[in-house]
């Protein structure tokens, strides 16, 4: 069985450019935009400045599903 050569073309002719993206690369920019521009339209929303329960209450499941699974 022979295996037909990928033919490219070249770069310098009009109409050649083909751009293709996957798409989360369109997605995950437009997507941390919006929270971000969310964040600056009201400010005190933004709950990373502080570690508070919301770290402890992380770790405190994180630990509690590690002991489950310890035999």
């Amino acid at each position: 069985m022979s295996v037909r050569p990928h033919t490219r073309r070249d770069p310098a002719e009009p109409g050649s450019t083909e751009i293709q993206l996957p798409w989360w690369a369109i997605a995950l920019p437009a997507v941390a935009f919006a929270a971000l521009l969310l964040l600056i339209l009201n400010p005190a929303d933004a709950h990373a400045a502080s570690s508070g329960p919301a770290v402890t209450g992380l770790l405190e499941h994180i630990q509690t599903l590690i002991s489950r699974t310890a035999p």
